[in-house]
């Protein structure tokens, strides 16, 4: 599913001249081959160009970008730590490439209104760093904590393994500082608990990636951290038998269960094939695993409740985090993998595994299902692994054939076609299909509303 390099647009010298002068010539990047990190992404599926990749130092600059961008009907992608997942940080036509990781200052951090500012380009682990040197956590998890941004995670509205306990992206964001696309800069950078003056405007940026505004700072909602943490790799027969600990563990350790992590036999063999430092945790190979993670204010306790729910006590916590770490990485040693970010809800997580298995086998045979993900929230990663000794080109030209079949099943048990990941470019054209006609009504009119020249990220959601 490899798109074409696209060509770089056409921008008149005296116009990127004036581009240039915003940031000063070292902060912008014409050099071919300089861009690269900015024109791909993880997976080599979407490949871009630009005629300058522009980094600006502050909120000021900008504005000025995106306010001469307005008046000359320039287009801009923004661009976060360049880990999003289904090409909406890329740019597809040749646009201009706003990177926002010079945007790097943790502005405050408030430990008794349990908050913290960050810009845009701060990382998630320097974010989850600042909150741990007062004591609390910034409870957002990502594989790619050391590259991905607090400005992109809030625009894709990011999930995560702690999403079951404290949300995705959303849920973390109390205020947020966007520029508009006319160069006008929001600010809603509130830390209030409670503010009923209105319309709530932040969720509208949130979630959109980069399509209605440009977000270039967030307020962050900080928690207490977990005086006491225990986890547990567990094997199961099958994902019911996972559902049926998730809701033991639910009852018996009321409002502690952090994270609920499924995932294939087969996939945890490929972890301890390719991926370093990490070897069998049971002594006997089951059918499938869980990863549970209880975390508690209480220093003491939360041990026996965990040896409750499992009949016995385990204390491998880093091999155990980093085989889930890794389940989804190692995968691109085996070929080609057809991969989908669904939800659905949790009690239908075994039937959207079995049906999509059941249909995917109809389609290729000897393909390999590897779903894995988060259990505890209904998010499954639903990826399909090329059979053993296949063509990958060929097993990835059945890309939307798989698809179709495993978004009919994510259909049928009313789920989302995108948990976590977004739409970018790899989902748009489904989106009008699965959306309420009226909401995707409504979404077109605010993006005319608020990007009526259409500048920012074109062809991106919508």
């Amino acid at each position: 599913m490899n798109i074409a390099e696209t060509p770089v647009k056409f921008l008149a010298t005296d116009l990127l001249a004036r581009f240039v002068a915003i940031v000063g010539s070292k902060n912008a990047i014409t050099d071919r081959e300089a861009q690269a990190p900015y024109l791909t992404e993880p997976r080599d599926m979407f490949r871009g160009a630009s005629p300058v990749v522009l980094r600006p130092g502050s909120v000021a600059e900008v504005a000025e970008i995106l306010k001469l961008a307005n008046e000359t009907a320039t287009a801009i992608v923004p661009q976060g730590g360049n880990t999003g997942l289904v090409g909406g940080q890329i740019p597809q036509h040749g646009e201009i490439v706003l990177a926002l990781n010079r945007l790097d200052r943790v502005r405050e951090v408030d430990p008794v209104s349990n908050t913290m500012t960050c810009e845009a380009g701060v990382t998630l682990l320097r974010a989850r760093e600042a909150a741990a040197d007062v004591d609390r956590l910034y409870p957002q998890l990502l594989p790619s904590e050391g590259s991905c941004t607090i400005g992109g995670n809030l625009s894709t509205n990011a999930g995560g393994t702690a999403a079951l306990a404290h949300g995705i992206a959303r849920s973390h964001a109390l205020g947020i500082e966007v520029v508009l696309p006319d160069g006008r800069v929001l600010n809603a950078l509130n830390k209030l608990k409670k503010d009923n003056t209105g319309y709530d405007l932040k969720d509208l940026f949130i979630g959109a990636e980069g399509t209605l505004g440009v977000i270039t700072a967030a307020v962050l909602r900080l928690i207490p951290r977990p005086r006491s943490v225990e986890t547990a790799f567990v094997g199961v027969p099958s994902p019911q038998a996972a559902l049926d600990l998730f809701g033991l563990a639910s009852e018996r350790a009321t409002g502690s269960v952090t994270s609920f992590e499924l995932m294939l036999r087969l996939g945890v063999e490929l972890v301890f094939r390719h991926g370093a430092g990490c070897r069998d945790p049971l002594p006997q190979a089951h059918p499938w695993y869980v990863l549970i993670e209880l975390s508690s204010q209480a220093r003491t306790g939360l041990r026996a409740v965990l040896e409750e729910i499992l009949a016995e006590g385990l204390d491998q916590t880093k091999m155990f985090w980093r085989i889930r770490e890794m389940f989804g990485e190692v995968q691109r040693h085996e070929g080609g993998s057809i991969k989908h970010d669904v939800s659905v809800p949790v009690a239908a997580v075994p039937a959207l595994i079995a049906e999509a298995n059941a249909a995917v086998a109809k389609l290729i045979p000897l393909a390999r299902p590897l779903p894995f993900g988060h259990l505890g929230d209904g998010n499954i990663h639903y990826n399909v692994a090329q059979p053993v000794g296949a063509d990958k080109a060929e097993f990835l030209s059945h890309w939307g054939e798989v698809n179709a079949a495993v978004f009919g099943v994510v259909a049928k048990h009313g789920g989302s076609i995108s948990a976590e990941h977004g739409i970018g470019v790899m989902k748009r054209d489904l989106l009008p299909k699965v959306k309420d006609p009226v909401a995707y009504d409504l979404m077109r009119t605010l993006k005319r509303t608020l990007d009526p020249k259409g500048i920012l990220n074109p062809g991106k959601v919508l």
